[in-house]
């Protein structure tokens, strides 16, 4: 009877051993394979892209006025800046413009000396400041989503968590350089040009020395060439 029973258990064993893959999954109590495309999916939580450049920032914008005939780009010359209520920079700042001006003019021919002469011309500066995007608020750092799988043979819970340890971006800041260059004796404005240029409030990068050089650089470009050139004989507000 032993015997008999030894027989029975390791025919049962065999029969075990050599069944089909597809008998096997059968018969799994706990279903679908976990490796399986239907299991191996947990929520991803989305990634926004909160670091994306404004294209606004470093970016200079230039429009220049002539008049016609206008005798530029020699002689004595001065400069001064002027300011105001609302979005005028103060008068420390207005510095590192004056000296960036002053740097240009030299480079077109003018002299910045000597400049008690008569026939000097003067160049009058405004700079002002506003903001073309305000500062972001704190977010927090930490997001995540959740998302349930119910299948026939159970269930799976996936959860994904999200990071991000950006800091909020400061406000974006429009500064711009407005410059005329007039007829000491009698004040007609002979050359007037306006460049501005978007940085981040703060930025490192951007300093008022190197917001001021791109400016009169862009203002004093192939000077005294302008886009727009005003007849000579045309009033003046």
């Amino acid at each position: 009877m032993n015997l008999l029973k030894g027989a029975t258990f390791t025919a049962g064993m065999a029969a075990i051993l050599t069944a089909s893959p597809q008998a096997d999954a059968q018969v799994r109590p706990w279903g679908p394979d976990w490796r399986s495309p239907g299991w191996n999916s947990p929520a991803r939580a989305p990634v926004s892209d909160r670091r994306h450049r404004d294209a606004r920032e470093g970016r200079v914008d230039v429009n220049r006025f002539v008049v016609a005939g206008a005798d530029l780009g020699h002689g004595p010359v001065s400069v001064e800046s002027e300011s105001g209520d609302g979005p005028w920079i103060g008068e420390t700042q207005r510095a590192a413009y004056e000296a960036a001006i002053i740097d240009s003019l030299i480079g077109a021919g003018y002299e910045t000396r000597h400049t008690s002469d008569e026939n000097a011309q003067v160049v009058r500066l405004k700079i002002s400041r506003r903001v073309l995007a305000p500062a972001e608020e704190k977010r927090n750092p930490v997001s995540g989503s959740a998302a349930m799988s119910v299948g026939t043979y159970g269930s799976a819970y996936g959860l994904a968590v999200n990071v991000d340890l950006t800091k909020p971006r400061p406000a974006l800041l429009s500064t711009r350089l407005d410059a005329r260059i007039l007829d000491k004796e009698n004040g007609k404005v002979l050359w007037e040009g306006y460049a501005t240029i978007a940085t981040r409030e703060g930025d490192d990068g951007w300093t008022d020395s190197r917001i001021a050089g791109k400016l009169a650089e862009a203002l004093f470009d192939n000077f005294p060439e302008a886009e727009n050139v005003i007849p000579a004989d045309a009033p003046q507000g």
